[in-house]
């Protein structure tokens, strides 16, 4: 990689973050030294010390190692952090995760999956599915896979590389991809964009950096990508609408799995099965369906990879059981995830009672949110609302107003006018979630805890006491 010539050492400040742990052991793999730092302990630092590389705990102008000559830091660190200054002070090179991402996806053939919803799950069925098919692709997932040696990266010694694109502060723009990969255009991060028609428009110029021989795999059932967006002439499409190029038919559930017909261009393309629930999970197969036989996989080795796809890590993830209840972890942090994953689990698990334990992400998205929240809890039977995750950096005074004691409130009304009669809780803390599990669960139930903060220790803790009380 030319951008990398003459550096040895690298210090990547904030390491144990999701998308830059991976490229900090991208760079380790490729035998650059590397090393780190991060305000705490996590499984990714744990993965990282593994492969040899040190991570300081905090930050300080110190951990700079004397002989770095790069670094690269995420994009939640401000530049006054006491490592950025050291290195601003020496002169060194500094590239945000996403410039280096943006540099890195120069030197491949790169396929960038963006979109507000499902970016993960596509971004790591795809990246499957195109190791299943010979192309041995570099992939970047903002989650874990299981069969990644690496969880969240597979580093392959091909040519293709996907990635997931984010489009928070436009940051896809920044990628280089020979294909994109949208899954859908809905409001979100409106801290940074002013509205839905500023995420459009950044979309658009995203759809744009396409090169004349480079290809769109767009959702035909997304309204704003279908009706509003300028498509290139070689664009495919995908989804249950009877236009879509590559389309699901005949979706059936049972037996834990869901399984679908697909028709290429009006040709059958065969028998699809897949294990992880929800109609929006038939289309990110899709989508990674449809761009990997754009690509030139062999439709029978995609299907083996659909069949055998078990889900990543927080994306509707069974930790284990409480009671009797399964119970699910979940990233999702946006109304139409949240009320689409509820009715994901009850075509599942037809009859339960639905126990969910959300946790909003970020008071911005959640006061810009407000009323599509509230809305989304109606999937619920029962209803536990944690205080909001407080994502530090982005939140303003006016955002800090807003508590999830307001949305708990606000749904209780919505409750009374439409008749509806269920346990319906506020918790100031995880600990208070918890606690409000345990006496609410029942045999038989389904728990469901939410959120793309904290709360997910507190659906582990749940599995791991029934593994203490069986003890």
């Amino acid at each position: 990689m030319a951008f990398l010539d003459g550096i040895t050492r690298v210090h990547v400040i904030g390491v144990g973050g999701i998308g830059v742990s991976a490229v900090a052991k991208l760079l380790r793999h490729q035998g650059k030294a590397v090393s780190g730092s991060d305000l705490g302990r996590s499984e990714a630092v744990g993965e990282l010390e593994r492969l040899g590389v040190p991570v300081a705990a905090g930050h300080a102008a110190a951990n700079l190692p004397a002989d770095a000559d790069l670094v690269v830091y995420s994009d939640a660190v401000p530049a006054d952090n006491p490592e950025r200054a050291e290195a601003s002070k020496r002169g060194l090179r500094q590239m945000s995760y996403f410039d280096f991402v943006g540099e890195f996806s120069r030197t491949k053939r790169t396929v960038a999956v963006s979109g507000t919803n499902g970016k993960s799950t596509t971004t790591a069925l795809l990246g499957l599915i195109l190791e299943a098919g010979g192309l041995d692709p570099t992939v970047i997932v903002g989650s874990k896979v299981r069969s990644f040696s690496d969880r969240n990266l597979r580093l392959g010694g091909g040519e293709t590389f996907v990635v997931e694109a984010c489009e928070y502060r436009a940051n896809m723009l920044k990628t280089w991809p020979k294909m994109i990969v949208l899954t859908n255009i809905e409001e979100d991060h409106l801290d940074y964009y002013r509205d839905l028609a500023h995420i459009r428009d950044t979309f658009q110029k995203f759809v744009d950096k396409l090169l004349a021989d480079g290809k769109l795999v767009w959702n035909a059932d997304d309204p704003v990508s279908s009706k509003e967006l300028r498509l290139p002439g070689n664009a495919v499409s995908y989804g249950l609408s009877p236009e879509a190029d590559y389309r699901a038919v005949g979706v059936t559930v049972g037996g834990g799995r869901q399984e679908f017909e697909i028709m290429k261009k009006g040709k059958p393309l065969g028998r699809f099965s897949l294990s992880v629930p929800g109609r929006f999970n038939v289309c990110n197969a899709l989508a990674a369906i449809a761009a990997a036989s754009e690509l030139g996989v062999p439709a029978e080795k995609i299907r083996q990879s659909v069949a055998a796809f078990p889900g990543i890590w927080r994306r509707f993830e069974r930790v284990g059981e409480y009671r009797g209840a399964p119970v699910f972890s979940d990233y999702g942090h946006h109304p139409t995830a949240l009320s689409g994953t509820v009715a994901a689990a009850r075509e599942f698990f037809p009859g339960r009672r639905v126990v969910l334990c959300f946790q909003p992400h970020q008071h911005n998205r959640t006061r810009k949110l407000f009323d599509e929240f509230v809305a989304s809890m109606d999937a619920a039977d029962v209803a536990i609302i944690a205080e909001i995750f407080d994502v530090a950096g982005r939140e303003s005074a006016e955002d800090a107003a807003v508590s999830s004691r307001d949305l708990v409130s606000a749904v209780s009304k919505r409750d009374a006018r439409r008749g509806a009669n269920r346990e319906l809780l506020y918790a100031a803390t995880p600990e208070a979630a918890f606690e409000a599990l345990e006496d609410l669960v029942r045999p038989g139930d389904l728990v469901i805890v939410m959120g793309a903060g904290d709360i997910y220790k507190v659906a582990e803790r749940l599995a791991s006491e029934t593994v203490n009380q069986e003890l």
